[in-house]
């Protein structure tokens, strides 16, 4: 009880002081999420968006099919990555393996699906509703895109925040592709697994709790984000858009 005492009193100094070797970690394992998420938006967005407005063959069979990839085992998306990138793999000439570019990789597979369903969830409800009247005006799907996504902005924050919210927390992918090498691909969960096999819990501790914090942080933001949409709509939807809606038509 008294070592474990210390290790907390030791892991807050830690952070208090802001060791070089905490740091280190916890810039690393921001920067490999936060372009991983940017990736996965980019593709991401525009992929969920287009599967709510347009019909073509095959449609909901990639709707079921990435509805399912949101379940992804992190552990079998890293053993993938990692023979793709592995000398003997197709892509092993670029030397790839055991870098963050590994990492980023297998994090934009794991984080894609969950922006693109969710994206494709929110625009297909915003479409439902306005459909009729986006028609009215003229606008065509395309033309209409832009709007609906500005209308959702709110709810799609909330799924960019969901993916990083998987990405940061991400531990068997990462390992299995970055190899938890010191200085290069070591990042917090993959530090924090390590610690506590070695024993050390006081760094250990420190990683969780900044882990920990960033995890409350990022549930706060999506309530504060929400929170304006909600206050001015009861049915919880943003009313920017309705309003222009409604003086066009007169």
């Amino acid at each position: 009880m008294i070592e474990f005492s210390e290790a907390f009193g030791v892991a807050f100094s830690l952070l208090i002081s802001l060791d070089h070797e905490l740091a280190e970690i916890v810039m690393l394992s921001l920067s490999v999420s936060l372009v991983a998420v940017f990736i996965a938006i980019i593709v991401g967005m525009p992929l969920g968006a287009a599967l709510a407005i347009f019909t073509f063959p095959g449609r909901k069979f990639i709707i079921v099919g990435l509805n399912s990839l949101m379940g992804l085992p992190p552990v079998v998306v890293g053993l993938v990555v990692y023979i793709l990138l592995s000398r003997s793999g197709p892509l092993g000439v670029l030397g790839l393996l055991f870098t963050p570019t590994a990492m980023i990789i297998a994090q934009v597979i794991l984080v894609l699906p969950i922006i693109a369903a969710l994206t494709r969830q929110i625009v297909v409800e915003l479409w439902s509703e306005y459909e009729e009247q986006l028609r009215s005006l003229g606008a065509t799907p395309w033309q209409a895109l832009p709007t609906l996504l500005w209308d959702g902005r709110y709810s799609l924050v909330t799924a960019m925040l969901a993916g990083f919210g998987r990405a940061i927390a991400e531990v068997g992918a990462v390992m299995i592709v970055g190899g938890n090498i010191d200085h290069v691909t070591r990042v917090m969960t993959t530090a924090i697994a390590l610690e506590v096999s070695k024993g050390d819990l006081a760094l250990a501790l420190g990683l969780g709790g900044v882990l920990i914090f960033l995890s409350v942080g990022v549930n706060a933001l999506a309530y504060l984000i929400n929170k304006p949409a909600s206050l001015n709509n009861p049915i919880n939807k943003p009313t920017l858009f309705r309003s222009p809606i409604k003086e066009n038509v007169r």
